[in-house]
């Protein structure tokens, strides 16, 4: 009984059940386009996306629209502009994603630190997952479902194009768009998680789940599911442990989530540290053991 009250508690307050909802379909969408993000080599642009969110969300705070609005507008023009910067000069990628997004989140905090309230500053960067209304959980969940609907529909052209971009290409992909529309969804998902994590824990949302799931699997479905799972138990663990040890519920979520990370780095059985170094210590165990050749004089 103690159990189930422990489990209970939580949910009589209708602002920690919005809590909950929120975060899982944060997490979970997230989490299934982390694992094309990995496999892109994209982590980079998914740090630079999120933090390129903030001027538009402190202009739409100062104007009065919503945040997801701004958000999405500077995510996808911060998305053109490295494209066009990369497109017109002789400078990498990261060196693009570097300058744009920087000066981007430079552009937020200046606008930010002229408003007259500097409580809202922890809230764009941090999340506000426990003040989350009716209305902003509706919209969390359509847009989570939309882009969790497109990437399903599209994962078999979007898979190729993470494994293979000459292939899909070579087969009559139009490569240029599906990378338009990943960084579209990836945009989009970030307006999904910003209400939840905030813009910087954000990018660990992004990053973990994924990088957790391709240490645990090779075959791209299973790996899908697995970050989908761990990223929602994650959540849910980081929900309870933000109420009993009143701690932040972004940290705590992401906490969870690193938490996972470290024990399948160490012990998973594919590439875990600890069973990679038992199964070098064994067989060099074997090779002490076997008996010597001797050698004709």
């Amino acid at each position: 009984m103690d159990v189930i009250n422990w489990v209970l508690e939580p949910l009589q307050y209708g602002f920690l059940t919005r809590a909950l909802l929120v975060t899982l379909a944060a997490a979970v969408v997230s989490a299934v386009l982390s694992c094309w993000l990995i496999l892109m080599g994209w982590s980079l642009m998914g740090d630079a996306v999120s933090h390129a969110v903030l001027p538009g969300v402190a202009l739409a705070y100062i104007v009065g629209l919503p945040f997801s609005l701004g958000a999405f507008i500077f995510g996808a023009g911060a998305v053109a502009l490295i494209g066009a910067v990369r497109s017109t000069t002789k400078l990498k990628a990261d060196t693009a994603i570097g300058v744009v997004f920087t000066g981007l989140f430079a552009l937020g905090l200046a606008i930010i630190s002229k408003t007259p309230s500097q409580t809202d500053l922890q809230h764009i960067l941090f999340g506000n997952v426990l003040g989350v209304n009716t209305a902003e959980l509706l919209q969390v969940l359509v847009l989570g479902a939309i882009t969790l609907a497109v990437l399903l529909y599209k994962r078999r052209d979007l898979t190729l194009l993470a494994f293979d971009r000459i292939h899909a290409h070579a087969i009559g992909l139009n490569t240029r768009w599906l990378s338009a529309l990943m960084l579209g969804l990836l945009a989009l998902t970030v307006v999904v998680g910003l209400q939840a994590v905030g813009i910087i824990l954000m990018v660990a949302m992004l990053i973990t789940p994924g990088a957790t799931a391709f240490l645990l699997t090779r075959r791209f479905d299973t790996m899908l599911l697995i970050a989908a799972s761990i990223t929602a138990s994650a959540a849910l663990a980081g929900i309870y442990a933000s109420y009993y040890l009143d701690i932040s519920t972004g940290a705590s979520v992401v906490l969870a989530q690193s938490v996972v990370f470290v024990a399948v780095y160490l012990f998973s059985r594919r590439n875990g540290v600890v069973w990679q170094w038992q199964r070098r210590r064994s067989a060099r165990r074997r090779v002490s053991e076997q008996p010597s050749i001797p050698t004709s004089v």
